[in-house]
């Protein structure tokens, strides 16, 4: 079979959409590697994560041969460069679909926050993304929502029978099902070397909520009180969240990495870290979450949208509208070693039977085979 994916983001993205497309191919090529894999992007960030897809056994990368280049190919002349490429299935791997599509085609949905969180998006972003989701919900043979939450989201949106949608969730790195204990990235050694500490990862936005960590963290008593340590970036809500931080004095408490830290840096951090916090109002998935449970670190999440599907039903769930129950989950997971110690076992135990990459990859095969 010669699958077409729409590769942009795995060779320009870093963070959440890159990362699924770069482990969905992982995880293809390794159990089915009988197939070709035709990955299309409009240009490359060469770097050493994108350089191995770029000559990986099983797979060519296409790139742009005409006048037309960039976000006008990958939208208007994508589509004719898989069908002059004999494409047998194309799968838009992140939200879309390109326009003029006539073979078989599957795409992957990942969140509808720009839906459900409008107010974090601009209103032209809101108008573009919506044509692109209602597009590719209306075209692809077959729907992948990345969990039951957003296979919800897509029906109450884009009005879809739910017969058309497959949850596959979103494959994991496959470091986090080794026994690699990682690298502690240098600029945070002194923070976390031989040091009790908790773990955030994400965007810093208001959606991922990492005030209300820290507000929670105020409320531990000040024996319980450990620094907080953010993986992440953000904008004017990081800015919000650096003001409160230093009105309260909290500098010695909430530890902002100064670098990205890689996925060797990250292992480390979940491995040795108290617990992994993620109070999140909104996620299409949670790849923090499944990723500290196959690093053997508990976790407290919120008891909403997708996050309870990720974290399983032995990690702490919280309100994330209640300070409080985010507090008290804290100070259960700090003071109960027992608790702890069951929690990670349990977690892990069941992250690597959920999510592992031979069942997520027969999933997806079995789609395809659906489709064609």
């Amino acid at each position: 079979m010669r699958i077409g994916f729409d590769a942009k983001r795995l060779f320009n993205n870093f963070t959440g959409l890159g990362n699924h497309s770069r482990t969905t191919i992982d995880i293809l090529t390794e159990f089915y590697p009988e197939n070709e894999y035709l990955l299309y992007t409009p240009k490359i960030k060469h770097n050493s994560t994108t350089d191995p897809y770029t000559d990986k056994d099983h797979c060519r990368t296409i790139l742009p041969d005409g006048m037309i280049k960039g976000g006008l190919w990958r939208t208007f002349r994508l589509a004719d460069a898989a069908r002059k490429d004999s494409v047998d299935i194309f799968h838009g791997l992140s939200n879309e679909l390109p326009t003029g599509l006539d073979i078989p085609s599957v795409v992957t949905i990942h969140d509808v926050a720009f839906k459900t969180f409008p107010n974090m998006y601009h209103a032209t972003d809101r108008f573009t993304y919506n044509l692109k989701w209602r597009h590719a919900c209306r075209k692809a043979d077959r729907i992948i929502a990345i969990s039951e939450c957003t296979k919800q989201d897509i029906i109450r949106f884009y009005d879809v029978d739910a017969d058309r949608i497959d949850v596959v969730y979103q494959p994991v790195s496959p470091l986090f099902y080794t026994d690699y204990q990682g690298v502690c990235p240098e600029s945070l050694a002194s923070y976390v070397n031989g040091k009790p500490y908790i773990l955030y990862v994400g965007s810093i936005n208001s959606r991922k909520n990492l005030l209300g960590a820290i507000k929670a963290l105020e409320l531990l008593p000040k024996d319980l009180q450990i620094p907080i340590v953010v993986i992440g970036d953000g904008r004017e809500y990081k800015q919000k969240v650096q003001n409160y931080i230093a009105e309260h004095s909290l500098q010695d408490m909430v530890i902002f990495s100064p670098e990205k830290v890689g996925l060797e840096g990250l292992r480390y951090l979940y491995r040795n870290a108290q617990m992994l916090i993620y109070p999140s109002f909104y996620e299409g998935f949670g790849l923090p979450v499944v990723e500290a449970l196959l690093s053997n670190c508990p976790v407290v999440t919120s008891n909403i949208s997708s996050l309870p599907e990720a974290a399983g039903p032995h990690s702490l769930l919280a309100d994330p509208d209640s300070i409080q129950d985010i507090s008290d989950k804290m100070s259960r997971i700090l003071t109960d070693s027992t608790l702890r110690s069951g929690i990670i076992y349990r977690g892990y135990e069941f992250a690597k039977q959920q999510f592992s990459p031979d069942v997520l990859a027969a999933k997806l095969m079995n789609i395809y085979s659906q489709v064609m």
